[in-house]
């Protein structure tokens, strides 16, 4: 079954939420934790991760959590994506040479063609098409 991982499903969770509940405020990883049952060790390490590929900004401090980069309104879904799982393939020959059965493989050639549709899609959205209000 071709899916997004707990860890996508939790980045995007946690900015909509962000957007749509911060009022200008940084919101804490306990507070979107806390609303989605999203253990928050877990949940910490997206937002690091999002803070580090610059689409969260994180803000220190007794008042302090995470806001939305401007920017991040235009980020595709592929860099998301990526940043967070690395490359996107729907089987691994997709992503590299190093699978065994590729000089033999009569099903590459399709395979890398519904892979690279699926990509398309997903540069083609941008966080602003799933996050609303943003």
């Amino acid at each position: 079954m071709l899916k997004l991982t707990k860890t996508v499903e939790y980045a995007l969770i946690s900015m909509n939420y962000i957007e749509n509940n911060s009022n200008g405020k940084p919101v804490s990883a306990k507070s979107i934790s806390d609303q989605f049952s999203i253990p928050e060790e877990l949940l910490a390490k997206v937002l690091q991760k999002l803070v580090k590929y610059k689409m969260l900004e994180s803000v220190r401090g007794p008042y302090g959590g995470y806001k939305i980069k401007t920017s991040t309104k235009n980020t595709n879904l592929v860099y998301l994506i990526e940043s967070l799982e690395g490359p996107i393939g729907i089987v691994d020959c997709s992503i590299s040479n190093d699978c065994s059965l590729l000089d033999s493989c009569n099903i590459k050639s399709p395979i890398d063609s519904i892979n690279q549709n699926i990509k398309s899609v997903f540069e083609k959205t941008t966080l602003k098409d799933i996050i609303k209000g943003i």
